[in-house]
């Protein structure tokens, strides 16, 4: 006997009282991004804006899912509530993702005031699917006030990730190389906090004075908000406790300067931008093959 199909309306309100599978169903109608997908935008938007985004990025193997491990139990040790979004790589021939970092936060998986859910970037240019905005609603919407975004490091995903956090998270490990290449990167631009992490190893006061040179370059203007530079050892927990102050103090600096609502139009912004150009672009493929 085939299960009846539950409409995204009835699904919402199981996921707002604490339904983890409906909201699981919630999130691959959002990936799936059909009409249902626009449905659940649509019942989100008006119970959205209360949650916060921080998004961890960097070059691969700098340890950005053992770093998020460690956060996600300093947030519980605090009582609060979170959830976090793994954006994996896609396979370029299957749509398939790797998905391994939610393998590397098992030690949550379990605790109910957790919900951790990878998303395959599905090809998107930059590594961010564009289904992470809409999730990241979804999760506010129903009462997670804390979002951990962590994305694979690739393409353009670090300049990309800056759009769609309120705090970024540039984790970088000693020996990380010479600033030129750093800026290159766009990681200078787009930095809320540097974080150094496996700090254990020989270099952290080099990575550091190259940091620190680096935001000296840029000529910040004296109102503007100066990056923190925080070492930590993510394996052992050193130093998670000052990565969660300074991501405090910037979340309080946003907004009181209004640097917080300024990003926060910017995204819808970029974000309608996005939908109208998929749209187009779909509409452009009907005509093609038509």
């Amino acid at each position: 006997m085939t299960r009846q199909r539950r409409p995204p309306e009835e699904l919402f309100t199981a996921a707002r009282r604490g339904d983890r599978t409906a909201l699981a169903r919630l999130l691959s109608l959002i990936e799936r991004g059909d009409d249902d997908a626009r449905t659940v935008g649509r019942l989100a938007h008006p119970e959205s804006g209360s949650g916060y985004t921080v998004g961890l990025t960097g070059a691969p193997g700098a340890g950005k899912s053992t770093l998020t491990s460690a956060l996600i139990g300093h947030l519980r040790a605090l009582e609060l509530e979170l959830a976090v979004l793994a954006i994996d790589p896609s396979s370029p021939f299957t749509g398939g993702a790797i998905l391994g970092d939610r393998v590397r936060m098992q030690d949550h998986a379990t605790d109910p005031g957790v919900y951790i859910r990878s998303m395959a970037t599905r090809g998107h240019l930059g590594g961010l699917s564009l289904a992470t905005p809409e999730a990241v609603r979804l999760l506010d919407a129903i009462g997670r006030k804390w979002i951990l975004v962590e994305t694979v490091g690739v393409g353009q995903v670090e300049v990309e990730v800056a759009g769609k956090a309120d705090t970024t998270v540039v984790v970088v490990n000693p020996g990380w190389g010479d600033s030129v290449q750093a800026n290159k990167a766009g990681l200078m631009e787009i930095a809320d906090v540097f974080v150094i992490n496996k700090a254990d190893r020989k270099g952290v006061e080099e990575t550091t004075r190259d940091l620190m040179q680096m935001l000296d370059l840029s000529d910040l203007p004296s109102e503007a908000w100066r990056p923190p530079i925080v070492p930590t050892v993510a394996t052992s927990g050193e130093g998670i406790d000052h990565l969660w102050d300074a991501v405090q103090s910037h979340r309080e600096w946003a907004g009181l300067s209004g640097e917080l609502a300024r990003r926060r139009e910017f995204r819808m912004r970029e974000e309608l931008r996005e939908i109208v150009t998929q749209r187009l672009g779909r509409r452009a493929r009907q005509l093609c093959t038509g």
